[in-house]
């Protein structure tokens, strides 16, 4: 007996004790990693829910039958190439739970973009040379523009925007492909995002794996793709989900930091003051605000820097306008004529991903309307582009802070706080604009940082 508590107690003071603030996909992909690297890992999570600003809302249908609906319509695409490791990691079944199709950008009237299913660059290549309603001008103009994004690299200045990049396309490139790619990608308007960051989405999505370019569209909530089954497979493990518990603050120590909770100095939130709020190493998984206010709370001074610029970040809104009274469309996803008075980008068509017949997903990147006029604008649009009589409105959500405005030259917080105190989440200095991958990657390489146990 004697024996195997001397083990254990050696096991444990061989362990490092991680805590990770938040449990959206980055807090998510940092416990999995970390509880895989053999540390003891804590998950604090304000909402009692999983998944962040990726996550299951209700809402009721006119028949009266209750519906899960995600807080906004989401789309991975097959570069994801960790974001789908790690939902296969924990054991979610990928090619159940993710609609995969080609590279698709076609309007209701069947003009536009489509892919064929072949390997990159191909795909794009004969994509571009068959789409439909554009002239020969049009497409000539594409390749020689891709061409050159190509002799350099994918690179460019880090003061060119997006439209900087394209003013040598036609309007008709522009509008039918640029504009759409970018405001989903960046959910930045091509004229003030990123040149530098939508040329590496372009990269790794066009010319890195095969299929990279491929949409995968879920069939399952989003908490169902991801966060649940992290969850499970941490907790499997001796990890810890603590659901409903604010972290107020971070305290330094000699050896570590002490998490404050809303139960107490011990930070379970239960306020048995088992000492569980002690650890080597915490991650912040959480928004760039509540990371900063927690960042002031720990009264290191060389942090502060850190914090003022999370704060200095700007973001974007994304709406998603669910409707019921739509028909069968002819693809799950079209791309919409989107203009100031017809602000949908997109349209999902939800019974083709699980969902029931008649509903639709209306999508507005970077959303600047009242919620009011957004609904009647979206509606207006259902009926005059997609042929609706009867488009009611089910659930308008508006993400107002989304995501991070990409915009050029953006000085993005660095993951490094202070001794033992990271940052992870799709706003941390990196390659990519905010996005699931973006958050994942980010979480997994703070998690590669933590010391070996």
């Amino acid at each position: 007996m004697r024996e195997t508590a001397g083990v254990r107690a050696a096991e444990a003071a061989s362990t490092t004790s991680v805590a990770i603030i938040g449990a959206g996909w980055s807090g998510l992909a940092a416990a999995v990693a970390a509880t895989d690297a053999g540390h003891k890992v804590t998950v604090y999570e304000a909402a009692r829910t999983l998944g962040g600003r990726a996550r299951t809302v209700q809402a009721t249908l006119s028949d009266g039958n209750n519906i899960a609906f995600d807080n906004g319509q989401h789309i991975l695409i097959g570069a994801y190439t960790q974001t789908l490791r790690l939902m296969r990691k924990v054991g979610a079944d990928v090619d159940a739970a993710l609609l995969r199709m080609p590279l698709t950008m076609v309007f209701p009237d069947g003009m536009g973009l489509r892919f064929p299913k072949l390997p990159a660059p191909l795909d794009a290549l004969i994509g571009i040379g068959t789409a439909r309603g554009w002239s020969w001008r049009d497409k000539l103009s594409l390749l020689r523009v891709a061409a050159g994004w190509q002799r350099a690299k994918f690179e460019c200045e880090a003061t060119r925007t997006v439209s900087d990049l394209c003013a040598e396309l036609t309007p008709r490139i522009r509008a039918e492909m640029i504009d759409p790619l970018c405001v989903s990608a960046l959910n930045t308007a091509a004229d003030a995002a990123s040149g530098q960051v939508f040329l590496r989405v372009l990269r790794d999505a066009m010319f890195g794996v095969s299929g990279g370019s491929n949409l995968l569209i879920p069939r399952v909530d989003l908490c169902a793709l991801f966060p649940d089954a992290a969850a499970r497979w941490v907790a499997a493990r001796n990890g810890r989900i603590a659901l409903g518990s604010r972290v107020q603050a971070i305290l330094p120590t000699a050896k570590g930091w002490r998490i404050v909770g809303d139960g107490g100095a011990d930070g379970d939130g239960d306020g048995d003051g088992d000492g569980d709020g002690k650890f080597d190493h915490v991650v912040l998984a959480c928004p760039p605000g509540e990371a900063a206010r927690l960042v002031e709370s720990s009264g290191v001074a060389q942090a502060a820097g850190w914090a003022k610029q999370a704060r200095a970040l700007r973001f974007e809104a994304i709406a998603t306008i669910y409707l019921e009274g739509g028909h069968r469309l002819r693809e799950p996803l079209l791309a919409l004529r989107s203009t100031a008075d017809a602000p949908a980008q997109f349209v999902f068509d939800r019974a083709q991903t699980g969902g029931p017949d008649g509903l639709w997903a209306m999508v507005v990147s970077a959303s600047t309307t009242e919620r009011a006029v957004l609904e009647a604008q979206v509606v207006a649009q259902a009926r005059e582009q997609l042929g609706c009589a009867d488009p009611r409105v089910v659930l308008s959500v508006v993400e107002k802070r989304a995501t991070f405005a990409c915009t050029p030259g953006l000085a993005r917080p660095s993951m490094s706080i202070a001794p033992g105190l990271d940052a992870c989440g799709d706003y941390i200095e990196g390659p990519y604009p905010a996005t699931l991958e973006g958050a994942v990657m980010s979480g997994l390489v703070a998690a590669a940082k933590m010391p070996s146990p």
